[in-house]
């Protein structure tokens, strides 16, 4: 029997982590940060972690569970994705996986697993390559190849390359979970007006103070790439003023806010709702009861 999982994703400000919070509290779940960025210690505004408060309302799993100065990838959230699941299940209650990391969330979703021998970032590295060719391109390079699929698609086209590349070194093996895949969106305009207010928010909370501290200590590092701090980097660095660097911030945010979304449409079979919608916390908490009804 699989293991039932409710996943929220979409774009960043859109109300995930609440609407986690609330499905925890209603149906017994625990939750499973999805967010690259979320796991490292002492970066806490920038990456929009959940508080103290709602953290202990909800048990969170896979938020500080690295060093600031640690790499982290998706053969890392894969393993302990999987391990959070199994333990959250085993006490009978429900995971909840909340993010908006795509990659991460596609590759425990589908069984796309990195096996222990492969160079991660070669393959990451290669995937990121993939996804700039546009569909033709991406086509011509399977033909190319010789590369039957049944079905041709972006994402069987790009998996399929990805294995042809690596395979000798990989494992693509169907994952033992059944999933509902919930995503939140808005209009573009809703959501930008959030992003932006959100970056004001962070800043009354000490974003600068956090981005200061890791441009001072770690300014090399994997975490100090992630958008929210490596914005304010030329500030601190008196190559712009304050202003400058804040709207860089929310037009980077924005920018990726919008790149999320393409990702979770393009490349994951989401049931998306409307935050506008006033009825939406209703209906997905009967899609949830209807879901956990169902038999296998």
């Amino acid at each position: 029997m699989k293991t039932k999982l409710i996943v929220i994703a979409g774009p960043t400000a859109v109300g995930k982590t609440a609407l986690g919070i609330k499905l925890a509290q209603a149906f017994d779940g625990e939750i499973i940060s999805g967010d690259s960025q979320q796991v490292y210690r002492q970066l806490d505004i920038g990456t929009a972690k959940a508080s103290q408060t709602e953290q202990e309302e909800v048990v969170h799993h896979l938020i500080d569970v690295r060093e600031v100065s640690e790499t982290y990838s998706a053969f890392d959230f894969v393993q302990e994705a999987k391990e959070a699941i199994e333990n959250i299940s085993s006490r009978g209650k429900l995971p909840i996986i909340v993010g908006g990391t795509g990659l991460y969330l596609q590759s425990l979703l589908e069984g796309y697993h990195l096996g222990g021998q492969v160079n991660q970032e070669q393959v990451l590295a290669y995937r990121q390559e993939l996804d700039r060719l546009s569909e033709e391109e991406l086509f011509i390079k399977i033909a190319e190849q010789g590369i039957e699929l049944e079905q041709i698609n972006r994402r069987r086209a790009m998996r399929a390359l990805e294995l042809a590349k690596f395979g000798n070194h990989m494992t693509n093996q169907e994952p033992p979970y059944q999933a509902l895949l919930l995503g939140l969106t808005d209009d573009r305009e809703s959501l930008y007006q959030r992003i932006n207010q959100r970056v004001d928010q962070m800043v009354e909370l000490g974003l600068l103070d956090e981005a200061r501290w890791l441009y001072d200590h770690f300014p090399e590092v994997q975490a100090s790439r992630g958008i929210g701090y490596k914005e304010l980097f030329p500030y601190f660095a008196g190559q712009m003023n304050l202003n400058e660097a804040l709207d860089k911030l929310k037009q980077n945010t924005r920018r990726f806010a919008k790149r999320q979304l393409t990702w979770f449409r393009n490349r994951m079979s989401l049931e998306f709702y409307q935050i506008a919608d006033p009825n939406m916390e209703m209906n997905i908490k009967q899609r949830v009861q209807t879901f956990l009804e169902q038999s296998d």
